[in-house]
């Protein structure tokens, strides 16, 4: 493949030798009144271009993590991308059978749906998504898994033991009985505001801490002043550093199993300021896993 994300070396996902696997899934399941994916598809290749930028600066001093941005020892390949639902979860399973963890730069929120699929044989899992959205309705327009059905379909996964969902806020496409069925099925909500009242480390308790964690991050979780170039815009959400706090604790402190990105749209962004963003967050992701104990 050409550019990679921060100038990793690529690799296939079937032979890659890293301990993370990036994975490009450029795709959403359209709704038949919404055939498109608003242009997450381009998300993949907005991320990796902008963290050319950053490449040269890997051994350098990262003020946020007081040392190098990443250090050396953590071994991270590119396995590029793949358009199709089923070869995307092949693909994760994949990457899964050579022991790396991978990070899906998505597409559209109905990616996460086939990446989990490929843990059924790996769980319990826990399921941390940021999502402004609840992202729990059974279907839309017939489509049972669009972009407002992940967590209601990783509900459904005998391999996910708990979901906890961060940085609601708002109106989607959630009804009341949805809501209730989320709780019903056990699923801890954290709305935007309680995440300001109560603080990262509050979120992190509610992690057990023997967890094996997948995240699923929506980009429209974060404030639109920090990422504006979503599908779903709402006022509100996390901060950068609440976001990078959050994913850096996870990946510190807990098994951090896979990740998947999602809803970035590159065509609303604006001097590549939010592909900045999640090129970040990525690496904080990264740099956690580095410096666990």
């Amino acid at each position: 493949m050409g550019v990679t994300f921060l100038g990793f070396p690529s690799a296939q996902p079937g032979s890659v030798e890293a301990d993370v696997a990036i994975l490009g899934i450029p795709l959403g399941v359209a709704y038949p009144t919404s055939p498109t994916t608003a242009g997450c598809a381009d998300a993949p290749a907005a991320i990796r271009a902008r963290s050319q930028r950053l490449a040269r600066f890997l051994d350098h001093y990262d003020f946020d993590l007081d040392g190098p941005m990443l250090p050396s020892p953590l071994r991270i390949a590119d396995c590029g991308d793949v358009a199709e639902v089923a070869a995307a979860q092949a693909a994760v399973e994949a990457i899964l059978a050579r022991d790396a963890i991978p990070i899906v730069l998505g597409g559209d929120d109905s990616v996460p749906i086939p990446t989990l699929r490929a843990f059924a044989s790996r769980g319990p899992l826990t399921v941390l998504q940021v999502d402004a959205h609840l992202d729990f309705r059974d279907s839309v327009a017939g489509v049972r898994d669009g972009y407002s059905s992940p967590m209601r379909r990783a509900s459904e996964m005998e391999h996910v033991a708990q979901i906890i969902q961060v940085g609601l806020r708002g109106v989607g496409s959630a009804r009341a009985a949805d809501v209730a069925d989320a709780r019903a099925a056990g699923n801890v909500l954290v709305t935007a505001r309680e995440l300001r009242e109560r603080g990262v480390p509050w979120v992190l308790d509610q992690v057990a801490v023997d967890a094996s964690v997948f995240i699923s991050f929506d980009c429209d979780g974060l404030d639109p002043a920090v990422c504006p170039a979503v599908s779903a815009a709402a006022p509100g959400g996390l901060s950068y550093d609440e976001a990078a706090d959050l994913l850096g604790g996870i990946a510190r402190g807990r098994r951090l199993v896979g990740a998947a990105f999602t809803e970035l749209v590159p065509a609303l962004d604006l001097n590549d300021l939010s592909a900045l963003v999640v090129t970040r967050l990525i690496v904080r992701l990264l740099a956690g896993l580095a410096r666990r104990p």
